[in-house]
């Protein structure tokens, strides 16, 4: 049964370009359907979650990263009475902007772009869906719905001014309302992600042999996880009791967030999905003792497994090479592929403007398409190399 405060896809407040809507699916069906045919959407496959995608074929990756992200999305909407298209739409669509080599990229991009507005994946992902998708007939992006651009510019909150150029640039001539909070939809997606990324980078981490199991079952949480296992399935094999206490440890932050949410529900008592955006206060999160026992699991995440000394290695090697693909590409703009040299020719002279053509041209590379073009335009990575588990990614 539909809440009253979830949004209703026969009320969404329309598109940029309006258009005819299809009689076979509402319109927050057609966002989701648009996303998972975009070419980013698709390029997610090689891009880095927590491990160069190349490096094994059981560690995420950031389209699977995103798969299940929209799965538990979907759970919690539909417990919540919500539009799980909504909901879905926004956690498919959430890491289109994410560079190659995750947060890292992100990282370098960042420090390159300074100078010119900078960069943000957030931001660069509503920007691919209003500018950077170049497929349709009449418009420029995916001509998504209010409702999707605006759980793609905020999910994670009020995004306070100044904002990222990104995203000022996307929203000319649409007001996102970016001063309030999210519809509840886009709220939920934003939690879903934080589920999914606690969950599998310790299942990746193990699987990388970067910690133990007998570690993990001394952090918060996990460790009542580990007995309950252990309770009922005495002796069982060590991968199947991973397994069991990891998928435990998923379903208590599943549990904790749809419990916390109706407790704020039934005190907040929203009757539209204006008074979720205007409550002035996140309706979807974490208990606040859960909340702090995730601290301590992150902090040992981020220790072990972001900060490895493998990974510092590996976090140098792939900053290199973005860090001199960045250059090349302003001094060498005939370089890019012929797409890209009609927006070159149009911003002749401002070097800001072609700066930006470059990020977004680095940004939507993958992984292995950044470390071919850096080995074939200007060589490998002196000293280093990108192979073994190395994990690049430190946070969601």
């Amino acid at each position: 049964m539909r809440a009253v405060y979830s949004c209703d896809p026969t009320a969404t407040r329309g598109r940029i370009v309006a258009e005819e809507e299809s009689a076979h699916r509402s319109p927050f069906q057609r966002d989701r359907d648009r996303i998972i045919h975009s070419s980013a959407f698709r390029r997610l496959k090689h891009k880095t979650q927590v491990f160069v995608e190349h490096e094994g074929d059981y560690f995420r990756t950031r389209l699977t990263h995103s798969l299940e992200v929209a799965q538990v999305a979907r759970t919690m909407a539909r417990s919540l009475g919500l539009d799980e298209d909504l909901t879905e739409t926004v956690a498919l669509a959430h890491d289109l902007g994410h560079p190659p080599f995750g947060h890292t990229g992100e990282d370098a991009l960042q420090a390159l772009m300074a100078p010119f507005g900078g960069y943000d994946h957030n931001a660069q992902a509503l920007r691919i869906v209003t500018h950077l998708e170049r497929h349709y007939a009449e418009f420029d992006g995916l001509n998504l719905t209010w409702e999707t651009l605006e759980g793609i510019a905020k999910h994670n909150g009020p995004v306070p001014a100044p904002l990222p150029w990104a995203l000022a640039a996307s929203c000319t001539g649409i007001d996102l309302e970016l001063s309030t909070h999210a519809s509840a939809e886009a709220q939920v997606a934003a939690l879903a992600d934080d589920i999914a990324y606690n969950h599998h980078d310790l299942h990746d981490g193990l699987r990388a042999e970067l910690f133990s199991t007998d570690e993990l079952a001394e952090l918060p949480i996990l460790d009542a996880c580990f007995a309950e296992v252990d309770r009922r399935y005495p002796g069982l094999n060590y991968y199947r009791r991973r397994h069991e206490a990891l998928r435990r440890f998923f379903g208590v932050l599943v549990e904790d967030v749809l419990d916390h949410a109706r407790a704020v529900l039934a005190e907040v008592a929203p009757q539209s999905p204006m008074d979720i955006r205007m409550a002035g206060r996140p309706i979807i999160r974490f208990s606040q003792s859960l909340f702090e026992d995730l601290q301590v699991i992150r902090k040992f995440l981020f220790t072990r497994m972001y900060r490895a000394p493998s990974v510092v290695v590996m976090r140098r090697d792939v900053t290199q090479v973005v860090e001199e693909l960045f250059p090349f590409f302003l001094q060498n703009p005939g370089e890019l592929p012929k797409q890209w040299r009609k927006d070159v020719e149009d911003v002749s002279g401002d070097a800001t403007a072609l700066a930006r053509i470059v990020s977004d041209y680095i940004s939507g590379m993958t992984d292995r398409f950044a470390l071919q073009s850096h080995q074939r335009l200007i060589g490998g990575v002196e000293g280093g190399t990108v192979k073994g588990p190395h994990s690049l990614n430190f946070g969601a």
